[in-house]
């Protein structure tokens, strides 16, 4: 198993959002084909084939809790694959 399902796995089980590094849900989204913007410590990605746009920040090296679960809803609701 690869870098990107061993973290795609640990986004989708939803039992540590708490401890995804920000620099990780970050290699995701670009992974499933995100473009990226940077405004400030807001990073905001959108797709070619969906609606939502993602804007995630950084609280330290970790992700929000609830971005996290934000970007497994998109993934799961669009059946995003790499």
């Amino acid at each position: 198993m690869g870098k990107f399902a061993k973290l795609l796995f640990k986004i989708l089980s939803g039992r540590s959002d708490r401890n995804i590094p920000f620099s990780e849900l970050c290699y995701i989204l670009e992974k499933l084909g995100f473009q990226k913007r940077i405004k400030g410590d807001h990073h905001i990605y959108h797709h070619a084939s969906i609606v939502e746009i993602i804007n995630i920040q950084p609280v330290g090296s970790e992700a929000k809790a609830y971005q996290v679960k934000q970007v497994r809803n998109i993934i799961l609701k669009y059946k995003l694959e790499e």
